[in-house]
Formats: structure tokens, C-alpha cells, sequence
């Protein structure tokens, strides 16, 4: 009796967990849900064979160039390759995003097995999360490396901290000071390098405020972008990218902190190429907003800037992005910021106002990245 009641138990429990895999596999199969997608935009195809997605073939065709090479600033980007990044980023947030029918656990791994040295000389919230967790999500690891984890260029070498991490790890991102230490570690490295920010260019964010346009608008061709702020690292990076999606850019700098010269006349050429109205600069911030449909700031006091707050804060007086300001942008503006903000940079009301982007910016940090590392790694 007891053996035969055992048998029974077996055979019931081998049913139960055969409808349970076909339960999963069933919904598993279903469409993922596009509902943040620009149109334009092809979803992800499920190889019912091995549970995992096919990115859309034109989207890995366009990123091709990108397997095995480092990515230092938007400009080194073709268009393709931009839209391509773009593109992909999308398909990643489709699959493993909060609106997805698909469980990220049973999502396709792309990177398991490959990992990604995080160099931070500079301390960061969304480069690091945003990375960890979006490496994780593809199968990934991620590992951190801060000031007190490894003497970047003191005890040791650029040169030999490149060839170093590039027997251990698949890719090296660096957030660095001066934008020569992550061309060091690119020229020695054997391994893709990202640069995740640099004094000179953050191709990243670049990406991420992008990303949070089209999902607003749709296609961006024709819109205007007004930066109101320092000129720094974000803006060259996003005048770069703006002007190669077909739109007008509008930049007002307080005098003394203008844009690198040389990425403005980059920018210029790049303007000209593509069609775009010639990029305006100014020291007036409302002579900027006016008539743009996006209203961009930066943080007026970078890391390593600290000593010069006071300064900073009275130089920039009068662009503070506010009501007032906003006012003068079209009809349905919207505004962005990399973040952290300082309350002296934009007002509350702006900031938390239904016009924001900056928590779908800051989100998109994941998906932005999680697309240039499996386009390094050739995994799209």
C-alpha cells in the first residue's frame, strides 16, 4: 500500500510540473508590450526553441562597427550606429522594463559570462546602478572599482591598469577627471573601453536624454533644443548627438564658461551636414528658450569645482530655469536635467512639474548602457 501511494505521488507530481513549464512557456511566448516604443522601432523576435530574443536585424546590422571597439564621445558615432543604439536601447526596456509580459528572469542572457570593470574616479548614482543592474539583467557582472579600490595613474599605471583589467574583465568603463585618462586606458586596453564621463564629453547621458525625447515625442527631426547652463561635458556631448537626429540647437552660457571651441565648430559642421538651422550661442538665457521645445540644464558646480561655488552661483544669476523662463519656450515644452540638481539650477515647480523628463531620462541610463555594452560584446 505504501509503495503503491508513493507511485502516485510521483506520477502526480511529474504532471504537475510538466503544466507548470508549459504554463511559463506559454506565457513567456506571448508578445512583449510596446507601448514606450517610438514608432519606427521593431520589436524583439522569441525564438521559440531556445526562450531567447532576436534584436531586430537591421538594429544588429547597424551595430556592427561597434564589436570590439570603445566608446568615447558621440561624434565617433555614425548615424546609423547612433539611431542603432538608440534603437536597441528600446528593445531592451520593451523586454526587461516594468511594462513587459516578460518575466526579466526568463528574459535572454546575452552576457553571461562577461563582465565589466567599473573605474570610478568621480562617485555617481546612476552610472553606477544604472550599469550594475542593467549588466545584471543581460547576465552579466559588474564590478566596482572606486578611489580607495584602486590608485588609477598613481601606484599604478594607466597603461598597466589597462592590460591588467583586460585579462580579467570584457569591458572597462572609467568615470574620470580629465578626459586624456580614459583615452590612456583605450589605447592600451585589449578590451572595449566605455567612457562613462569625462571633463570633456558623457556620450552616455547623451544617449539617455535622447532616448527620453523620442519616447515623448516621436521623431525629434525639426525640434529645438535650448541649453541654459555651463559648457560643459554634457552639452558637447548632447549638441553632438542633437544636431545628427535633425535637430536646432540653441546654447546660452554665462561669458567665461562657454563650450570647448572645438566641439562647437565640430557641432557647427555637423549642423550644415545634416541640414539643421545654424547653432545659435548666447549669454542671455531667454534669448536661448525662446521658441525651443526643450529646455536643458547641468548641475552650474561640478565635482572638483567645490571652491568655486560662490562664484559659480552669481555668475550664473538669471539662469535658473523657472516658470518665467519656461514661458518663453513653445507650447508644450519640456525640460531635462542629468541630475543631481541644486534648487538655484531649476525651480520646484519646473522640476516636478508634468513637463520633467528627468526621472524617464535617468531611467533610460539603464537601457543606454546595458545597448553600447552588448554592442561592444557583438551580442545584438
Amino acid at each position: 500500500t505504501i509503495n503503491k501511494y508513493c507511485t502516485t505521488m510521483i506520477f502526480s507530481l511529474a504532471i504537475s510540473r510538466t503544466a507548470a513549464r508549459a504554463a511559463r512557456t506559454s506565457v513567456f511566448q506571448q508578445p512583449v508590450a510596446t507601448k514606450a516604443w517610438v514608432a519606427g522601432s521593431n520589436s524583439p523576435n522569441l525564438d521559440r526553441h531556445s526562450h531567447h530574443y532576436r534584436w531586430a536585424s537591421t538594429t544588429a546590422s547597424t551595430l556592427e562597427g561597434l564589436k570590439g571597439n570603445h566608446f568615447m564621445s558621440i561624434d565617433l558615432l555614425s548615424n546609423a550606429e547612433l539611431r542603432g543604439l538608440l534603437d536597441l536601447a528600446k528593445e531592451f526596456k520593451a523586454t526587461y522594463g516594468r511594462d513587459s509580459s516578460v518575466d526579466p528572469a526568463e528574459a535572454s542572457k546575452p552576457l553571461v559570462g562577461k563582465s565589466v570593470a567599473m573605474i570610478f574616479q568621480k562617485r555617481s548614482t546612476r552610472t553606477r546602478v544604472s550599469t550594475e543592474t542593467g549588466m545584471g539583467l543581460l547576465g552579466g557582472q559588474a564590478l566596482f572599482l572606486g578611489p580607495t579600490d584602486i590608485q588609477l595613474g598613481v601606484n599604478e599605471s594607466m597603461k598597466d591598469t589597462a592590460l591588467v583589467l583586460s585579462r580579467f574583465n570584457s569591458i572597462i568603463l572609467a568615470r574620470v577627471f580629465e578626459h586624456s585618462d580614459v583615452q590612456e586606458l583605450a589605447k592600451h586596453s585589449t578590451v572595449p573601453v566605455i567612457n562613462a564621463l569625462s571633463h570633456l564629453h558623457h556620450p552616455l547621458q547623451t544617449l539617455a536624454d535622447l532616448m527620453a525625447l523620442e519616447e515623448h515625442f516621436g521623431d525629434v527631426s525639426g525640434k529645438t533644443i535650448a541649453w541654459v547652463g555651463d559648457g560643459n561635458n554634457v552639452l558637447h556631448d548632447l549638441m553632438l548627438g542633437a544636431v545628427k537626429l535633425g535637430m536646432h540647437m540653441r546654447v546660452a552660457t554665462p561669458k567665461g564658461y562657454e563650450a570647448d571651441a572645438t566641439i562647437c565648430q565640430k557641432t557647427k559642421q555637423l549642423a550644415q551636414e545634416h541640414g539643421t538651422a545654424s547653432v545659435y550661442f548666447t549669454n542671455v538665457a531667454a534669448d536661448a528658450v525662446q521658441g525651443s521645445d526643450v529646455v536643458v540644464t547641468d548641475t552650474w558646480v561640478s565635482m572638483g569645482q567645490e571652491e568655486e561655488y560662490a562664484k559659480r552661483v552669481a555668475d550664473f544669476d538669471g539662469y535658473q530655469v523657472n516658470n518665467e523662463l519656461m514661458a518663453k519656450a513653445n507650447k508644450g515644452a519640456v525640460f531635462l536635467h542629468c541630475l543631481p540638481r541644486h534648487p538655484e539650477e531649476v525651480s520646484d515647480d519646473v522640476f516636478y512639474s508634468p513637463h520633467s523628463l528627468i526621472f524617464p531620462e535617468a531611467e533610460n541610463r539603464m537601457w543606454t548602457v546595458m545597448a553600447v555594452m552588448a554592442a561592444q560584446l557583438g551580442k545584438v
